[in-house]
């Protein structure tokens, strides 16, 4: 089978899935978005605009697209599998797989966390699974307004695990890079370390540009990356470089005086003004988030290990609080989010 030929299914289309999908279609690809039933009526009537911090502003007619709720619908034709759902429904999008995709289908997991693959693996009993890595921000239009926009707010090249080698020039395309990484768990965990101030977005209900500029919430995010680097060390990982940074630089860089962390982080702040981060998004609608596989693995790996960590712990405790309450952010200010005391504290 020719290269371009191969039927790509996007298992789980909410922002980063149909931002995916939606530079798929554009460029060509046979691609199937397997949605909500909210994202494929939006998708059937109005179709989706795809549009990105470099300018690029396209669309695709409702007719152009092809999707379904039905998983036994997209999944047996499919030869790769996106894997784009919260990591909650992880085991549950492993059991549709099994159930309806052909076994030598390859699957390739881009969520958030470090072990949403190995999850995959373990429901899928030795098929292809493959990790992967989007480092950028998807803000997804309002409920109602169409057509549905997804728009990557923020920059960086995707990276899939070594595998199979036509897996880069098949999804990569305009407004969508992908890069092959030998060492795809290094990438993982790298990523984690900034994934670590999701929770703060979400706890100050501000948009990510306006929380990073204020140096009271990157003293937070700092003593939070602080205790993960403590923890992977003493387990033995090395996380891979971030936004050009050798991690152990990070909390540096992010506890700079804000005029200075504007000169020498550019690369950081380059995000558009309107992205906030899926965990927020996932408060406004009263959905549980990711912080399990965020801070979570990070406490997890801290308890194993015997290192501190009250910081995350606090983090963590606040957006469960959150959960709980719902909908919405707390909208909470930086003195609220700090560690108890008596905790090592983030400044």
């Amino acid at each position: 089978m020719a290269n371009a030929d191969r039927r790509i299914v996007v298992a789980g289309a909410g922002s980063i899935g149909c931002y995916a999908g939606g530079c798929l279609a554009l460029a060509g690809r046979r691609v199937t978005l397997l949605a909500r039933p909210r994202i494929e009526a939006a998708l059937r009537l109005g179709g989706l605009r795809v549009s990105d911090l470099q300018g690029r502003d396209r669309s695709v007619k409702p007719e152009a697209l092809v999707v379904t709720t039905d998983p036994a619908v997209a999944l047996p034709e499919a030869d790769v599998i996106l894997v784009t759902v919260k990591s909650g429904a992880t085991q549950d999008m492993a059991a549709l797989i099994r159930a309806h995709a052909r076994p030598d289908a390859v699957v390739i997991s881009l969520q958030n966390g470090v072990d949403n693959a190995d999850r995959l693996r373990t429901g899928l009993d030795g098929r292809t699974v493959l990790a992967g890595m989007v480092p950028f921000n998807v803000v997804q239009s309002p409920d109602g307004e169409l057509p549905l926009r997804v728009h990557r707010a923020s920059d960086g090249k995707v990276m899939i695990e070594d595998g199979d080698a036509g897996l880069v020039n098949l999804l990569g395309v305009e407004g969508f890079a992908v890069e092959a990484h030998g060492d795809i768990r290094a990438v993982l965990w790298g990523k984690l370390l900034m994934n670590l101030n999701n929770a703060l977005v979400a706890l100050s209900g501000l948009p990510l540009a306006t929380e990073l500029a204020d140096r009271r919430w990157r003293l937070i995010l700092a003593g939070q990356i602080d205790e993960a680097l403590t923890a992977m060390k003493a387990s033995g990982i090395e996380p891979a470089r971030i936004a050009g940074l050798r991690p152990a630089l990070l909390p540096t860089v992010l506890r700079l005086p804000d005029w200075l962390f504007r000169l020498l982080a550019r690369r950081m702040l380059a995000i558009d003004r309107q992205a906030r981060s899926s965990m927020w998004d996932d408060l406004q609608r009263g959905r549980p988030t990711e912080i399990d596989e965020l801070q979570g693995a990070v406490l997890s790996l801290a308890e194993k290990a015997g290192t501190p960590a009250p910081v995350l712990k606090k983090v963590t405790a606040l957006v469960r609080e959150a959960e709980a309450r719902r909908p919405g952010s707390p909208g909470l200010a930086p003195e609220q989010v700090a560690a108890p005391p008596g905790g090592r504290r983030s400044a």
